[in-house]
């Protein structure tokens, strides 16, 4: 039976190299594909990109740096939040942790470069 709930330990999932860093993406096998939740680090700067079709939420849990966020660079620190819509293009520059919520559901074909 299926539920109206699902639940996950980020740190149990395995890691998993993407162009921002090391990710570990929970809920991508919700049939419904809402939306996902990635928990990153940056590791190095991240490569700029944008989506389509996505809009992201990212929060920041630790480390200072900045989010570029189209040509603009603005300082992050533990508790920032940033909305992030479809087209922006973006990246996260320095050492930071970070929970990204992807709506509708991360999916690697909505990952664009210039």
């Amino acid at each position: 039976m299926m539920t109206n709930f699902l639940v996950t330990q980020l740190d149990q999932l395995a890691p998993i190299r993407c162009l921002c860093g090391i990710t570990r993406r929970a809920f991508t096998q919700d049939p419904d594909q809402l939306a996902t939740l990635h928990l990153l680090s940056v590791q190095e700067d991240a490569q700029l990109h944008y989506h389509k079709k996505s809009t992201e939420i990212y929060f920041i849990l630790e480390g200072e740096g900045t989010m570029e966020l189209d040509g603009e660079r603005v300082p992050v620190q533990p508790f920032s939040a940033i909305l992030i819509k479809p087209g922006c293009r973006h990246r996260a520059v320095g050492q930071l942790r970070v929970a990204i919520t992807a709506i509708p559901a991360f999916d690697p074909e909505d990952e664009w470069f210039d």
